[in-house]
């Protein structure tokens, strides 16, 4: 599986035999360029613009927006609820979190994932090898929170997401925070990289943090 990330929460997950996912497409207003790729699903964790933009993909996707379970050109989605806040959808809404898998790999993408985990969520998403989580804060969890989630879950890899770089000017830190908790990572020098079954049987979570491009 190849693993590209377009900034903000947008990765593309391409499997072995040319199929794909885009998870969470954003507008132009939020600052990276646009992906402009074909896919096979898009899966949107929830209505905001920085999420939602179905329309930048091309290919003529299915779209997946909501909890359950899926099985599409035989890709498993599971869809499991959560909450964009930490008051129970409130302030912000609900949180889809997806658990995707193809080639054997178990990729978690938490969205806009506001608040820590219950174990109640953990056990109905499964085991889980790859989890892209944000880290930024303010309108989604913050760095401690994320860590203590990946303690929890135990992926094989982690991926920090919706966070603050020079391309964006939402009020969020950085991955800084995350990473020193956490121990620090492998910086790539790529928004791309690819991950095999091999690869996900290490016993300690790799943090890989990708350079958009």
């Amino acid at each position: 599986m190849r693993i590209t990330w377009y900034g903000h929460a947008c990765f593309k997950l391409s499997s072995d035999s040319g199929l794909s996912v885009i998870t969470d497409p954003f507008d132009e207003s939020v600052g990276y360029d646009l992906p402009g790729e074909k896919a096979d699903i898009v899966t949107v964790s929830h209505q905001h613009f920085d999420h939602n933009h179905v329309e930048a993909v091309g290919g003529r996707p299915e779209i997946v927006s909501q909890a359950g379970e899926f099985s599409i050109k035989g890709i498993s989605i599971k869809g499991v609820q959560s909450y964009h806040d930490d008051q129970g959808g409130s302030k912000r809404g609900l949180n889809i979190i997806y658990v995707i898998e193809m080639d054997g790999i178990r990729v978690c993408h938490c969205g806009d994932l506001g608040h820590s985990l219950t174990q109640e969520q953990i056990d109905r998403m499964g085991e889980v090898d790859v989890l892209l989580i944000p880290v930024g804060g303010t309108y989604t969890i913050d760095a401690e929170t994320a860590a203590g989630i990946v303690r929890k879950i135990e992926p094989s890899i982690a991926v920090p997401m919706h966070y603050k770089t020079d391309k964006i000017d939402f009020p969020i830190d950085g991955v800084d925070k995350f990473l020193e908790i956490m121990g620090e990572g492998d910086r790539l020098n790529t928004n791309t990289f690819e991950i095999t079954e091999r690869d996900i049987r290490e016993k300690d979570t790799r943090v890989v943090v990708l350079n958009y491009k």
